[in-house]
């Protein structure tokens, strides 16, 4: 028997958590502004890939494993912080070194790149880890029936595919790709720095 109430507990509060820009937000916004339109929507699948992982594992009782094995969360805080950070230096390093792309090219394997992208992108998220682990495993029901379970999986992929794919969408316009090209160095710097200031943050 499908669950309304708690299908919409979970709705409200994994959308407030989408919404709050983190690393995965900042990822999509450079490689819409940076890359192709495909590109940009091959990264947001790899990110929603991951976000239907954390959340059946978070439903499943992931916020139990944490709590009874403090060492993993630690573990994976650590290694997802390391990564925003290299991220983070990477793109200041190579701020403005690499060629424009105009909106309908790409390099050969870039879609298939931006998709693991996103899939490393957040799995090194430690707001994700930290989201699905504390605040979405605490709003889903204790033992959800089999419609309440994929009714909620379905709530995670239609709000993260919609929110992130609108974000791609909007920003891979040509003329805020053009924009984008003009302030190529300085937008790479500032992304890499949120980025890399997201990884030092996790690690206080």
């Amino acid at each position: 028997m499908l669950d309304t109430a708690a299908m919409l507990t979970v709705f409200w509060v994994y959308l407030a958590g989408v919404v709050i820009p983190g690393p995965n937000f900042v990822a999509v916004v450079h490689k819409a502004v940076a890359a192709t339109r495909t590109e940009a929507l091959a990264l947001v699948a790899g990110i929603v890939t991951v976000n239907l992982l954390w959340s059946a594992c978070a439903i499943a009782g992931l916020g139990l494993v944490f709590a009874a094995l403090p060492w993993a969360a630690l573990v994976v805080k650590i290694m997802g912080a390391a990564y925003l950070m290299w991220f983070g230096l990477r793109l200041i390093v190579n701020a403005g070194k690499q060629p424009a792309l105009r909106p309908c090219e790409g390099p050969a394997g870039s879609v298939r790149k931006s998709f693991f992208q996103g899939i490393v992108t957040n799995i090194g998220n430690p707001k994700s880890m930290a989201f699905y682990a504390a605040v979405f495993s605490a709003a889903a029901p204790t033992h959800p029936s089999l419609s309440t379970f994929v009714s909620m999986l379905a709530v995670v992929v239609v709000v993260s595919l919609t929110w992130y794919g609108l974000v791609a969408l909007a920003l891979s316009q040509p003329r805020i790709s053009s924009a984008y090209q003009k302030a190529r160095k300085a937008i790479d710097r500032l992304c890499g720095g949120l980025i890399l200031g997201l990884g030092v943050r996790q690690l206080s």
